[in-house]
């Protein structure tokens, strides 16, 4: 993929935050973008916006991870879009942090059935198209996936998992020529938790340095894999 004119890719959670920055860098490239958001007011004014920052083609989706059959039409709306589909970036994630004796089952599953399950739905629906064009599955997860904190036994957990999903999964589809990695952020300027990115977030990776990222992982010769991908600031703020 050293030249990504023409690829399709479609980004979970893509309407802002992380996946919005991954899919602005992708169109800059000329890739063909679909994002998914569970509204579909919020799919449309980000794919409007994003339709203005490169040449690539960009749709937008309403789908719920956490809906395996909303999964699947999101694949095949992508497809009747692009005619094909060549990466997928499970990004959607959502965060309930808690100490265990006031986490709620509804938290619990919330953030499970986001952050793991959905990726589960959105790689199951996908894996046949990516077998076709021996493409690249990438999850954002999260250095919560290898550091864990008081308040985050849900959090932890999903990214826990995901990080061992991907992994795992690697393993399952390389012989197909399925490329898979997950990247694993620390502190990013993102919407995340309700969070409104300000200037105070100078110091935190920004959305656009993932895509960057992934640009530079889609160029990267097919024979070499980055299979788990550590980042973090170079310079957070000192306590």
């Amino acid at each position: 993929m050293k030249n990504l004119n023409g690829i399709s890719v479609l980004i979970t959670g893509g309407s802002k935050g992380i996946g919005y920055g991954i899919a602005a860098s992708l169109l800059a490239e000329g890739a063909n973008v679909a994002i998914t958001s569970r509204h579909q007011d919020a799919a449309d004014a980000a794919a409007q916006e994003l339709s203005k920052m490169g040449s690539g083609k960009v749709v937008g989706i309403a789908a719920d991870v956490r809906d395996f059959e909303a999964q699947q039409q999101a694949v095949r709306t992508t497809l009747e879009a692009f005619g094909r589909l060549d990466v997928l970036i499970a990004n959607a994630g959502v965060g309930h942090f808690a100490p265990i004796m006031e986490m709620t089952p509804a938290q619990w599953h919330e953030t499970i059935d986001t952050n793991l399950t959905g990726v589960f739905y959105s790689l199951k629906a996908s894996v046949d198209a990516l077998t076709k064009t021996k493409g690249y599955f990438i999850s954002i997860a999260s250095l919560a996936g290898t550091n864990f904190f008081p308040k985050g036994s849900a959090y932890n957990a999903s990214k826990f998992g995901l990080v061992g999903f991907t992994q795992a999964v690697m393993l399952d589809l390389r012989d197909a020529g399925i490329r898979c990695t997950t990247i694993m952020p620390g502190s990013v300027a993102s919407h995340f938790n309700n969070h409104e990115p300000n200037d105070a977030d100078a110091w935190k990776i920004q959305p656009e340095d993932l895509g960057q990222m992934v640009v530079d992982l889609l160029k990267l010769n097919s024979r070499t894999l980055p299979s788990k991908i550590e980042v973090r600031p170079s310079q957070p703020p000192g306590k």
